[in-house]
This record gives C-alpha cells, sequence and structure tokens, in this order.
C-alpha cells in the first residue's frame, strides 16, 4: 500500500546497480538513470532468509488458519523455498483479543508488516491501533494494551481486508447457524442483501462484480429446512420511511424542529464513527432502522403472523 511505505517487512528489497547491498524498493526514491535488478540470487536469497525469519516467530496453525488459502507470508513461503524449520525464533503467546462483537486479533501470528495500522490510522482515520512496547516486545495493540472493545474502534474491518496472514478475523457464526438449522423447535429465515449477490462469485473464481444471486439462494436452500427472502424488500421500505421522516423534518412547525441535514447509514461502523467522534451531529441521523432491522422487525410481526409462527 502506498500509505505502508515504511521499510519494516524487507520482502521487497531490491538490487541497484552501482550501490552496494540492498535497497527496500518501498521506500527508495527513483532518479534518472536508476537500474533496478529485482530477481538476481542475492535478492531471492535475502528474501527466502527474510521469510524464514518471519515465519520463526509466527504461528503456524496453517490448517485451523481462516488465510490458509489466501495468505501471503504461505504464498511467498512456497514460491521462495523458504524452509519453516531454518530459525528457531520465539514461541509467541499472547492472549487473542476477543473482546469486540466482530474483530479477533491474533498477535501470535503478526508479523509486523503494520499494514492494519496504516489502514485504521491513515485510511480510516481512527486510531484504535499502533505499535506497542519497544525491542523484541513490540507488537500492534491498543492503547495500554486493552482489548479493542476499550477503544473507539468502529468495527469497519478495514484491518483485515490488508492483514497478509491471519492477525486479524472476523468473528465466525457458522457453527451457530448449523446449530440453528439442525434445531427442529426453530425456524431459519435468511435474507440476502443486493451486495453480498455481487461479490461472493469472487470468491469462487469469478470476475469481480459477477452476479451470483440465483446459485446464492439455491445455496441456502440446499443447507435444510429454511427461508429465503431478498432484502431489497426492506430496502424500499427504508427509504419510503426516511422520505417519511426528511418531510416531516421539512414542514415540521414545532419549536424544536428536528435538526437538518438529516443522515442515514445502513452501516453499523459509520454509526459507531458518529457516535465516537461527531456525537454533537446524532440527531441529524435518521431515525430509522437499517434495512436488516426492518427486516428482523417485519420477520418477528407480520411474517410470523401470517404463517402462524411463534415469533420467539
Amino acid at each position: 500500500a502506498i500509505i505502508n511505505c515504511i521499510g519494516a517487512c524487507r520482502v521487497c528489497v531490491v538490487e541497484i546497480k552501482g550501490r552496494k547491498g540492498l535497497t527496500a524498493a518501498c521506500t527508495y526514491p527513483v532518479e534518472e538513470g536508476l537500474e533496478v535488478l529485482t530477481n538476481t540470487a542475492m535478492v531471492r536469497n535475502s528474501r527466502r532468509t527474510t521469510l524464514e525469519l518471519l515465519i520463526s516467530a509466527h504461528r503456524r496453525k496453517c490448517l485451523s488458519c481462516g488465510r490458509s488459502d489466501s495468505c501471503e507470508l504461505q504464498a511467498l513461503g512456497f514460491e521462495y523455498g523458504a524452509n519453516e524449520d531454518h530459525f528457531k525464533g520465539e514461541d509467541p503467546n499472547y492472549p487473542i483479543d476477543d473482546s469486540t462483537d466482530c474483530v479477533i486479533r491474533d498477535n501470535n501470528k503478526c508479523i509486523q508488516c503494520l499494514r492494519c495500522v496504516a489502514a485504521c490510522n491513515a485510511i480510516q482515520q481512527i486510531g484504535a491501533i499502533g505499535q506497542i512496547r519497544r525491542g523484541f516486545d513490540v507488537r500492534v495493540g491498543s492503547p495500554f494494551d486493552q482489548g479493542l472493545a476499550t477503544t473507539k474502534c468502529v468495527g469497519c474491518g478495514q484491518c483485515i481486508v490488508v492483514c497478509p496472514v491471519g492477525a486479524l478475523y472476523t468473528k465466525n457464526n457458522t457453527q451457530d447457524v448449523w446449530k440453528a438449522i439442525n434445531d427442529p423447535s426453530k425456524q431459519v429465515v435468511f435474507f440476502t442483501a443486493p451486495s453480498v449477490a455481487a461479490t461472493l462469485g469472487e470468491s469462487f473464481g469469478n470476475p469481480p462484480g459477477t452476479h451470483v444471486e440465483s446459485k446464492m439462494v439455491q445455496a441456502i436452500r440446499m443447507l435444510g429446512d429454511v427461508k429465503v427472502f431478498n432484502m431489497n424488500v426492506t430496502a424500499d421500505l427504508t427509504i419510503m420511511e426516511e422520505a417519511n421522516e426528511l418531510i416531516e423534518r421539512l414542514t415540521s412547525n414545532r419549536m424544536d424542529k428536528p435538526p437538518l441535514p438529516m443522515f442515514t447509514s445502513c452501516c453499523p461502523a459509520w454509526i459507531r464513527f458518529m457516535e465516537y467522534n461527531y456525537p454533537e451531529l446524532l440527531p441529524n441521523i435518521s431515525s430509522c432502522k437499517s434495512p436488516q432491522g426492518m427486516f428482523g422487525a417485519i420477520l418477528k410481526s407480520y411474517y410470523c403472523q401470517k404463517n402462524h409462527i411463534d415469533p420467539k
């Protein structure tokens, strides 16, 4: 990433003709007449050694790691023929931070590339994480080494997106879903957002943006006795309710008129960002539920009444 050119990992080293040693490509400025060699024996040997050092302090739980099929460290290790047992590093034993309801941090797998710090500070401008401690004890963490739940982390997930290994990942509720599907006392209902239908296909090798709604719905139905709905229904309902609220705000004759402009978002991270950073603007946010929240309410009321189902 352009914002993370700090020369920390040394995997991008290159050889420059006429200069001694190797140079980190991410930090060295381009000059007129510069001749760069990116794949010499010296470069490849250096990268392999660096990778072996990174792996030596990385907890190798690849079979149970969610990034096993998309881990950059693993891919580079294969490419450069790195020996995972060449160096015997410290066996990290940090507690896993699962204090938030969405993001899990496992510093035992962190390789100190600091991409997550750059995403949190420079892109999202939240500042929930950064480097703490010094020397061999340095690691990515929260202020005072507390859990993420004590910070102003909004749960946007951008740190997870940029992490090249499995040091950051989302909480997984898959087993809870299977348990609910197999519980005869429960009626399991899925409602899918349009964005998922346009992004899910990429995970299965389709070109980005491929629309896979019909395949997704069929796959859900094959899970068991479940119902599937399209969340477009409540997306339209949200627009209607918010339009009514906006009209009411514009035409209100009350002395304490609701403030304008009116903001709206169905993203929990966006709402949290407002709560933590701009609490004075909270009255400007629409009081309407998100499409997800509205669908839950409709399922618990209208759908249950129509089909004689106990809302519990």
